[in-house]
């Protein structure tokens, strides 16, 4: 799992790429976060043919943001390589942090 931050400075956002190789076989992950309002089917990830999940999304820079994986409506789990966690008052999970 790990992401990669691209500024875009003339408008104030970073293009991030998500990309997710879950530890189990999935047919389905989407992104959740703060920056989706915890809408847990408004950012599907495109499977690739190694497996894995991938997707980009532009967010404002200078902020943190909150954010999960969902895999097949159900798996909720994090990145192993995000900057921070958060507790996020579920059964004592936590929430992955990116400042961009």
């Amino acid at each position: 799992m790990s992401y990669t931050k691209k500024p875009i400075k003339s408008r104030a956002v970073s293009k991030v790429r998500f990309c997710v190789v879950p530890e189990q076989e999935l047919e389905s992950v989407c992104l959740v976060g703060s920056f989706n309002n915890w809408d847990e089917s408004a950012m599907p990830m495109k499977k690739q043919k190694d497996g894995s999940f991938v997707t980009e999304i532009e967010l404002p820079m200078g902020e943190k943001h909150l954010f999960r994986y969902l895999g097949d409506g159900e798996v909720w789990f994090n990145d192993g390589n995000a900057e921070g966690y958060e507790p996020c008052g579920f059964s004592g999970e936590s929430n992955c942090v990116i400042w961009v």
